[in-house]
């Protein structure tokens, strides 16, 4: 991830629509999982720790956060979110068999070796165990976004069931997420693909919205993510999966 954008990363992941969204939908899926509060938790990819944060406020008390990024750490520590450090997402420090769930919101496309992260985060998971992963979608929606944020492929919900399968995970669930704006994004993404190039720098499709812009999507999307609960979308800007370690390991 470019410096530039890491800072105005940390700067947005609390209130932007983006991350306000995809953080409620995830939020609702572990809620869906019914852990016990002092089940062990882990997210890779914490960030400042924001999902950390509000998963505390709900009771959960075992709770571990890594990220590669050591300001993203330092905001987390300075939230007094305890139990962060900064690591490697594809190699891991902590023993086998010691999670209960393992959460991964838009990491895995930054590992180029996909199978050796798959692999540490399906080691630490206890036989039983969950994964969920969020990644970006469909290879066409590539764009100066992805460059921005490094990132070494987009995914069709197929190929990640396919990739957590390779890694001897069942998958129990797989969808699309942000569909509403699928359309729109996919038409500005292909419109750029075929207009004149320019030779400007990678660039992020993150900005500072308005505040009745930036609660509006907001809005809309946890409006989604309701349906969500209970549908599996086909199309979306973002897809995730729920995978599980076999019991029997």
């Amino acid at each position: 991830m470019d410096i530039e954008y890491e800072v105005k990363y940390h700067q947005l992941e609390e209130k932007y629509w983006w991350f306000q969204a995809r953080r409620d939908m995830v939020f609702r899926l572990i809620n869906e999982l019914k852990l016990a509060t002092d089940a062990p938790i882990l997210e890779i990819g914490c960030s400042g720790g924001p999902l950390l944060q509000r998963l505390r406020t709900v009771g959960y008390s075992n709770l571990t956060g890594i990220d590669v990024s050591e300001a993203g750490i330092a905001v987390a520590q300075q939230r007094g979110i305890p139990n962060v450090s900064c690591m490697d997402g594809a190699h891991l420090s902590f023993p086998d068999n010691a999670f209960d769930l393992v959460v991964a919101s838009d990491v895995l496309e930054h590992i180029q070796d996909e199978a050796q992260a798959l692999r540490e985060w399906t080691r630490v998971l206890k036989p039983g165990g969950k994964l969920l992963v969020f990644v970006p979608a469909f290879q066409f929606l590539w764009g100066k976004h992805d460059e921005a944020n490094h990132h070494f492929r987009r995914y069709t919900a197929a190929q990640l069931a396919a990739s957590l399968r390779k890694a001897g995970l069942q998958v129990k669930r797989r969808s699309y997420w942000n569909v509403s704006l699928f359309f729109p994004t996919a038409a500005v993404r292909l419109l750029k693909k075929v207009l004149p190039t320019d030779n400007k720098p990678a660039e992020d499709d993150f900005f500072a919205a308005p505040p009745l812009v930036n609660t509006l999507l907001t809005s809309i999307i946890t409006a989604e993510n309701r349906l969500l609960q209970a549908l599996n979308a086909p199309v979306g800007v973002s897809v995730f999966a729920l995978a599980m370690k076999s019991p029997t390991v």
